[in-house]
């Protein structure tokens, strides 16, 4: 697979999402012919250009996995002058950009190769030049990481030239609710047939094949055709990113630490833990569906109890699926993060609670994340006034005193103690037992 079109595309960050989404998807739409991607990693950037550019990446099909070779992709180092200086030019004659590092808190560091640096003299010289309009995506899982990123590029603008710059690009949030991940077992990417990043190569991507992501709609004055035609605009972006966070997310991250406390290595496996499934889709469908219909009816037929249901369904087959082999360890990663105020599992409840919903199951997830929070600390069982302390700690001053608050402690509080009933009494199936027990 090689690019052949006439565009431009410059990403930042080469991990599974870039890789396996972006530049996939712009080498399927044959639009561009200069791909270029900024990468911090020096060994990375050494490993591509060793290959000429070409890498694998796997996609899971719901039946098979799909392998890929792309390229020729460019990767400069921020850090290298020269570099830095092809990346600023890729910007200038850029069409689509997309940003997929780790968090927004990457946009911006004290470094001449600062992301939004870079950005920011590409897109300068975009404007004196007359350059080509460009879109930007940013694919960092922030509600508003596109507002973020263009407050930090047009902060490093002087202020007469950013008329200019504004007229030749859009920052766009995106919901990038495609699932992906590195395998860097050698033994598994020969055992499983996977293509791996590069010849010799003992890491690769494996991304799910879903591609039907949501972005902001683009409010050029004039029309704009982007060349990543399968992304879908919307006008508004917030509820469907509230789906994604308060049902697909939240619902992973329950599956996940569940996974933990039964031993189970792989999502996957889940399907046939008893009652698991059970369990998961009435916490989907009841405790984060309700309330965001309640809230979004009439917006989008998503928000509708045939829309939801459906969303339900194709998540729970997709997190479950055996060619993706999504691990519970990568899925409930940092768990004291999941556990924010604002974050899936207490945002779901904090949702279902202001809409009247009592979220008991997504309780019980938050309480499975404090056992992996407890393992990953290695300290002692957090129950009572241990566990609300801890909880008080982690939200700090997000989490306001007041009925709000005293509500969730209470529910995870009580969830607590039924997890290690659940693991007392043998790991029965989990939404029978739990239904039966809660009252």
């Amino acid at each position: 697979m090689s690019f052949t079109g006439s565009r431009t595309f410059v990403g930042f960050g080469f991990g599974a999402i870039q890789a396996g989404l972006f530049l996939y998807e712009a080498y399927q739409s044959g639009a561009f012919g200069s791909v270029v991607v900024a990468e911090v990693m020096p060994d990375m950037v050494h490993t591509l250009r060793q290959a000429g550019g070409r890498f694998g990446v796997n996609i899971a099909h719901a039946d098979r996995i799909e392998r890929a070779e792309i390229g020729p992709v460019t990767l400069e180092n921020p850090a290298v002058e020269i570099d830095r200086e092809r990346l600023i030019a890729a910007i200038a004659a850029a069409d689509e950009v997309a940003t997929a590092v780790p968090s927004v808190a990457y946009y911006t560091t004290d470094s001449p190769g600062s992301l939004h640096r870079l950005l920011a003299a590409g897109l300068r010289r975009k404007a004196a030049e007359g350059g080509a309009r460009c879109v930007i995506y940013t694919a960092e899982n922030n509600n508003h990481a596109a507002e973020a990123l263009e407050a930090a590029v047009l902060g490093e603008i002087p202020a007469e030239e950013q008329p200019a710059v504004r007229s030749h690009v859009r920052f766009l949030n995106t919901v990038v609710a495609k699932m992906s991940g590195v395998v860097a077992d050698p033994h598994e990417i020969v055992e499983r047939g996977l293509i791996a990043l590069t010849p010799g190569s003992e890491r690769t991507f494996l991304v799910e094949a879903f591609n039907r992501i949501l972005i902001s709609q683009v409010d050029f004055p004039e029309p704009f055709a982007r060349g990543i035609a399968v992304f879908e605009e919307k006008p508004d972006l917030l509820p469907f990113e509230e789906a994604k966070l308060y049902g697909h997310n939240a619902t992973h991250a329950l599956l996940a630490y569940f996974a933990m406390q039964l031993g189970i290595e792989f999502i996957s496996d889940l399907s046939a833990a008893p009652g698991m499934m059970d369990f998961a889709r009435a916490a989907f469908i009841h405790e984060s569906g309700m309330p965001l219909m309640e809230k979004y009816g009439g917006l989008d037929g998503l928000f509708t109890k045939r829309g939801y249901g459906a969303y339900v369904e194709d998540l729970l087959v997709r997190m479950t699926n055996p060619y993706l082999r999504d691990t519970a360890e990568r899925v409930g990663r940092d768990p004291a993060r999941k556990l924010g105020w604002d974050d899936r599992l207490i945002g779901v409840m904090r949702l279902a609670l202001a809409h009247d919903v009592r979220p008991m199951r997504y309780a019980l997830g938050a309480a499975a994340a404090v056992a992996a929070l407890e393992k990953l600390e290695g300290g002692a069982e957090l129950i009572g006034e241990a566990l609300r302390n801890r909880l008080l700690t982690l939200w700090g001053a997000s989490a306001p005193a007041g009925e709000e608050r005293e509500k969730v402690l209470k529910l995870v509080g009580a969830a607590r103690v039924y997890l290690r009933s659940w693991a007392i009494a043998g790991y029965p199936p989990l939404e029978t037992w739990y239904m039966a027990e809660t009252p």
